[in-house]
């Protein structure tokens, strides 16, 4: 099956990219571009995943790099900052969706593990979800940090995931743990929906 992978510069993602391919599944890479509000780093970090994942698999791993930071700052100035980090995410999930489109895949991949962040609780990440029909599959998603961590090293990325860098700006000092779908969608009503995603999604490149 052909699926997408939605990419960051962390720990989790490239593990769960590894479980996907090793189960044989065609993946296809996103990565949210959050400049501003990081640096090159996470793109940078990305590219050495994939680099050691093709290898490993003899899969060539197209990655998509959108611009999130336009999003971003929206979000920022038009929505409640306590709920951010959904909005955010359900703007990533529909930009990935978009990918999917375009690539044929059947399903959507993230390296969420349940708990461990506050978009990663179980209220959040039903609102982000709720935002796309297509299937998401999180391979780590009864995992704990120290597991994830013991696979990373073991194929090598873990030392790509720890370099230096700067973390995401822009998210909020409280962000809400327990988001409730009809505030989410009241939040996203004064926003145009379409036109920010296609605008995302237009302007796309392709490494």
């Amino acid at each position: 099956m052909r699926g997408v992978m939605l990419m960051s510069g962390g720990i989790d993602s490239p593990v769960a990219l590894y479980f996907m391919l090793r189960a044989g599944h065609e993946m296809t890479g996103v990565h949210m571009d959050n400049r501003p509000f990081t640096d090159d780093t996470p793109l940078e970090k990305v590219v050495d995943h994939l680099s050691i994942l093709r290898e490993r698999f003899g899969q060539k791993i197209p990655l998509y790099v959108l611009p999130h930071g336009p999003t971003q700052i929206t979000l920022m100035r038009e929505t409640d900052r306590h709920v951010g980090c959904v909005l955010c995410r359900r703007f990533m999930w529909r930009s990935a969706e978009r990918i999917a489109t375009q690539e044929n895949a059947e399903f959507l991949v993230t390296g969420e593990a349940l708990g461990q962040v506050a978009s990663q609780t179980l209220q959040n990440m039903r609102s982000a979800t709720e935002a796309v029909r297509i299937p998401i599959v999180r391979p780590l998603i009864g995992f704990d940090k120290a597991e994830i961590e013991a696979v990373a090293k073991e194929i090598g990325t873990y030392g790509i995931s720890t370099r230096p860098g700067l973390c995401c700006q822009a998210v909020p000092d409280k962000p809400a743990t327990r988001s409730n779908v009809i505030q989410i969608r009241e939040e996203e009503a004064v926003l145009d929906v379409d036109a920010i995603v296609d605008d995302v999604v237009r302007r796309a490149t392709v490494l």
